[in-house]
């Protein structure tokens, strides 16, 4: 597969309020896709490598927070929509003493939610100036039905015409209208996607799967043969089935697994970014999901 220069993150960025010990609470921004566009930008400093994020933002003083974060990190931002009449995300994270996070989140107005809609500035014609575009399922879960259905058919003319589509299948239930419709969507950003980097839980939750064979045989009945199955401290199955006798060490601090996928997917595809082969690009992804989770919040200087 041929290196890749312009990279395109598409999702929802939102402010993250974490709780202190003291009882305050410290404000940051983030978002599954948004971590991974942060740390794949962190990574391509100094290479000729862009990366850009795609999304919706209001006009309030937290939208813009946000766009100024994106610039700290050399995120290209010309791609966010603008919307006077919403706002951006909330999200409120706990993590217990084992580093496990639980949420709670104030989204179902955010701007982000109306990505692609009428009227728009940022359109999905976008996808042409672009090599590699990566998306996740909470960017699918969080569109109306219709734009999301466009946003399929958009990525599968931009594969068509040469682009690459990289999807990492995050589950977050409550975002889906149902289970049945989880089901069907993921169903059909697995018929465009060219690398897979989905989590062994997310899949068994999205489709009932009993075990990670069960897992592995559906995504390679589903064509499915590069990428990566995130698997935890187990370390990632290779889904090209091309290399051998890999170890994977588990991470000897864990404090916070906030971004655990998401810097494993920036680690992995920058490697496949800049043509390196499956075992680098495996490990690089390992080793930078696993020094990120010995830090509190998801997102860190690299």
């Amino acid at each position: 597969m041929k290196p890749f220069s312009k990279i395109a993150c598409i999702g929802e960025v939102m402010i993250e309020i974490v709780g202190q010990q003291a009882g305050d609470a410290a404000l940051n921004v983030a978002g599954d896709s948004y971590n991974t566009a942060v740390y794949l930008a962190q990574l391509a400093r100094g290479t000729d490598c862009r990366v850009s994020y795609v999304t919706a933002l209001g006009q309030d003083t937290f939208s813009q927070r946000a766009v100024a974060h994106m610039q700290r990190f050399g995120i290209d931002t010309q791609h966010i929509e603008r919307r006077a009449d919403r706002n951006i995300g909330l999200y409120a994270i706990d993590t217990d003493d084992a580093g496990e996070r639980s949420f709670t989140y104030w989204r179902s107005e955010s701007a982000a939610r109306t990505l692609f809609s009428t009227p728009c500035a940022v359109g999905l014609d976008l996808l042409a100036d672009f090599d590699l575009v990566y998306l996740s399922g909470i960017t699918l879960a969080i569109l109306p039905p219709a734009v999301r259905a466009a946003l399929l058919d958009a990525l599968a003319t931009y594969r068509r015409n040469g682009g690459t589509v990289a999807y990492d299948s995050n589950h977050r239930a409550r975002l889906w209208e149902d289970a049945r419709t989880a089901i069907e969507v993921n169903n059909a950003m697995w018929a465009v996607t060219d690398i897979a980097v989905p989590s062994v839980d997310d899949e068994m939750a999205i489709h009932g799967d009993t075990s990670e064979d069960a897992v592995l045989a559906r995504l390679a009945a589903a064509g499915l043969t590069d990428g990566a199955l995130k698997r935890g401290p187990s370390g990632p199955f290779d889904l090209t089935r091309s290399t051998a006798g890999i170890t994977f060490a588990p991470a000897t601090r864990v404090v916070d697994t906030t971004a655990a996928g998401d810097s494993f997917n920036a680690g992995y595809l920058f490697e496949r970014a800049r043509g390196a082969g499956q075992a680098a690009a495996l490990k690089a992804g390992h080793d930078l999901a696993a020094r990120v989770i010995g830090h509190k919040g998801a997102i860190i200087d690299v």
